[in-house]
């Protein structure tokens, strides 16, 4: 499996275990943390054994301890419950999903969907736990190689005609309302790393207090592809 893109991001803090990935604080203008691993174990054989003809599908710890277990199904599986495991034993809701596709969002003029890089947000301090074990890997972009989508001059001209009205603070409140500052794309040259296989991640979400810019992050988006095995939380 992939272990980190050989991009070399300053945003970017790796860890040797979970226990660091979960207490190490987001600081010095790092937003991702990562405990970098190389997995063993037949997830390509549990991402088949769930896969949904599309959309997404969530799958239970009963139903993980169920599959007939050759050793390479039982290596995945127990590296599944594990996860799992530490990750509620930390307080979180962590959940593992099987995935085709996400919903897309329709809007022609600015799709929010989460094909396209952006920022979480929440009112408290929260943070963002993902690992793909199959299929393509989500992907992040250095927020100094990125833009927000609204401040592109067309775009937003756009859309304040769609808003219809002319006060600032009221445009801006709209914007939010509607997820649409939460939206970037690449500033000319910028470039993206994947997350890769593997990989545990914690990553920063835009909240009150937060101490460094949330990370930007997509989910992959590539033609024909294997179905997706991912943990979120």
């Amino acid at each position: 499996m992939s272990s980190l893109s050989p991009l070399a991001d300053p945003r970017i803090q790796v860890v040797s275990s979970c226990a660091e990935l979960l207490a190490t604080p987001f600081a010095g203008g790092k937003n991702a943390i990562c405990w970098a691993r190389v997995l063993d174990g037949d997830f390509a054989a549990i991402a088949a054994h769930f896969a949904p003809r599309a959309g997404r599908r969530p799958i239970d710890e009963s139903e993980l301890r169920q599959l007939p277990a050759p050793p390479a199904l039982r290596a995945a599986i127990d590296t599944l419950l594990a996860d799992l495991a530490a990750l509620r034993a930390a307080g979180h809701e962590p959940s593992l999903e099987c995935l085709r596709d996400y919903p897309r969002d329709p809007d022609p003029l600015l799709p929010t969907d989460v094909y396209s890089f952006h920022a979480d947000r929440a009112e408290v301090p929260i943070a963002t736990l993902l690992c793909s074990y199959t299929g393509a890997a989500s992907e992040a972009l250095p927020n100094d190689a990125a833009e927000r989508l609204v401040d592109r001059p067309a775009l937003r001209a756009a859309l304040r005609e769609r808003f219809g009205g002319s006060d600032p603070l009221a445009f801006a409140a709209w914007l939010r309302e509607h997820h649409y500052d939460l939206h970037y794309g690449p500033r000319p040259g910028g470039q993206p790393y994947s997350f890769g296989l593997g990989n545990l991640w914690r990553i920063a979400v835009e909240h009150p207090g937060a101490a460094v810019p949330p990370c930007l992050h997509r989910a992959p988006d590539p033609p024909d592809r294997p179905p997706r095995l991912l943990l979120i939380s």
